[in-house]
């Protein structure tokens, strides 16, 4: 039986927080941080390879950090549900806090892997926490407003990020991008402990430490496997195939010990609501679509369209003013409205649409053309971001906020990086083969050779590369369109449930359009 909306059940007298706003700055601080973080290292990463070492474990610096928010976002959900969003949002942030110490005194490439690990560890607790807490102090009407605000902040941290992270690098060292973050997260925990106000809750219930545990292994093997597979390692070699087989035995396990959790960390019976489980699907292929344009529309305006690295940053202003513009509107209408359907279907139009047509992007396509085309791929990216965790919170009951939020998170973040990692593995492969059918050698461009500084090559040199790299390019945003505009057939099965009105979420509410499945 399908559970399509579930209200918010009354879990006692909810008092209002001392200043909403001061708990809205907490968490969109919490955002910028946990969002900022791999933005500003991006800049940064040749000068720690220059002192540290480590070319050959470069990517681990970044995926050690996305693969901990990944496994640990359903964990620090279900902990917010059982104990409390308060008390758990803030061990994130002290996690966090201490993983940016750590990280930024780091005397090895392998201490910063590890440090930038407990980082995404605490990372994957504030993107959850955010929201979750923002869903337990705004009502579902006034929402829109709210996820629009928090979507702004992550738009701007993405057009902030590379540029204050070659400042940051330039002017007080690398260190000091990880160093900054301190003195935020502390301003974050105080107006946390000082300006949020939430019902305590304890669980008698013992949390599910054998589920958290196998959907770990389950989602880490994933991510190795889509990372390493016809790279690192052949598709057919026994680290492969083992790792894939270790992913299905997890997987299963899982599954299983799900069925029988008196507090399962990811509780199955959410799914047979038709919008819940649509809008994770939906937040999947939009990572897909989000990771790998954020990821290859730089690589191509510096490798292809000769551009540094800062004003490859001022180029994106396109997409993240579309992104903010959009987001801001959509949340007004929304709690203007309480009508979201249309915008989450327009967003699964766009995405794919704009990734098409940037797939028809040349080193000499002209500024003002490409443009357009970045603005549409932004449009979609914010019409989606915001409606998809929407669709997902108001479709479970208060007390699974915390679960809903940090599954629309992880499936936004593992569909970016199974996206980045496979779209990564054709463009190296494509960019080779245009490489060597172009006469790459002769030219002088070194075999490997991904995101080469070609500025001291020749001109007949860097025109190969970049035509190599549009080759890839555009393969990558073919195939990335292809599988984001699967998305358009699940937005048209969104049913639009109206809205909750509540003023705040301990108040009675009416009764559930569509009963609740009993538990088994």
């Amino acid at each position: 039986m399908s559970q399509d909306h579930v209200t918010a059940e009354p879990q006692g007298p909810l008092p209002q927080p001392r200043g909403l706003w001061v708990s809205l700055i907490a968490l969109l601080i919490a955002m910028l941080l946990a969002t900022l973080d791999n933005l500003i290292l991006s800049a940064a990463m040749p000068t720690i390879v220059r002192q540290l070492g480590g070319l050959a474990d470069l990517s681990w610096v970044v995926t050690a950090y996305s693969l901990a928010t990944a496994t640990s976002t359903p964990i620090w959900g279900k902990l917010s549900d059982m104990y409390g969003r308060k008390g758990v949002f803030i061990a994130a942030i002290v996690v966090f806090l201490i993983g940016s110490a750590l990280a930024g005194s780091s005397q090895s490439m392998g201490q910063l892997i590890a440090f930038r690990a407990v980082q995404g560890l605490g990372g994957g607790g504030l993107l959850v926490g955010s929201y979750a807490i923002m869903a337990d102090l705004v009502p579902s009407r006034e929402r829109g407003k709210a996820q629009g605000l928090f979507s702004s902040v992550m738009g701007l941290a993405m057009v902030s990020g590379p540029l204050a992270g070659g400042l940051i690098t330039d002017h007080l060292g690398w260190r000091w991008g990880f160093w900054v973050n301190l003195p935020l997260s502390v301003l974050a925990l105080v107006m946390v402990i000082i300006g949020i106000r939430l019902p305590k809750r304890r669980s008698p219930a013992r949390a599910d430490y054998p589920g958290a545990v196998l959907l770990t292994v389950a989602i880490a093997t994933i991510v190795l496997v889509t990372s390493w597979g016809g790279h690192r390692y052949a598709w057919d070699s026994p680290m492969i195939l083992g790792l894939i087989a270790l992913a299905l035995v997890a997987g299963v396990a899982f599954l299983q010990v799900e069925r029988t959790a008196v507090e399962p960390v990811l509780p199955l019976q959410i799914f047979r609501n038709g919008n819940f489980s649509l809008g994770t699907v939906i937040g999947f292929l939009a990572g897909i679509g989000m990771f790998v344009g954020m990821t290859f529309l730089p690589l191509f305006q510096q490798a292809a369209q000769g551009t540094s690295a800062t004003s490859s940053g001022l180029l994106l202003l396109p997409v993240f003013g579309a992104m903010m513009g959009i987001n801001l509107v959509v949340g007004q209408v929304i709690t203007k409205t309480g009508r979201y359907k249309l915008f989450i279907v327009a967003g699964s139009v766009l995405l794919p649409l704009g990734l098409l047509l940037m797939a028809q992007m040349d080193p000499g396509t002209p500024k003002l053309l490409s443009v357009p085309y970045m603005a549409v791929f932004g449009a979609g990216m914010g019409c989606l971001m915001q409606t998809a965790m929407l669709i997902a919170m108001e479709s479970v009951q208060l007390k699974d906020m915390g679960v809903a939020s940090s599954t629309v998170t992880l499936s936004r973040t593992v569909g970016g990086s199974i996206g980045v990692a496979v779209m990564g593995s054709l463009f190296a492969q494509r960019l080779q083969d245009s490489l060597s059918e172009q006469g790459g050698a002769a030219a002088g461009i070194p075999a490997g050779s991904a995101q080469l500084d070609v500025t001291g090559l020749p001109a007949a040199a860097r025109a190969v590369y970049a035509n190599a790299v549009t080759s890839g390019m555009n393969l990558v945003f073919l195939i990335s369109a292809t599988i984001t505009a699967t998305g358009i057939v699940a937005a048209c099965f969104i049913r639009e449930i109206p809205l909750r009105s509540s003023p705040v979420p301990g108040a009675k509410a009416p009764e559930p359009a569509v009963p609740a499945p009993e538990k088994a």
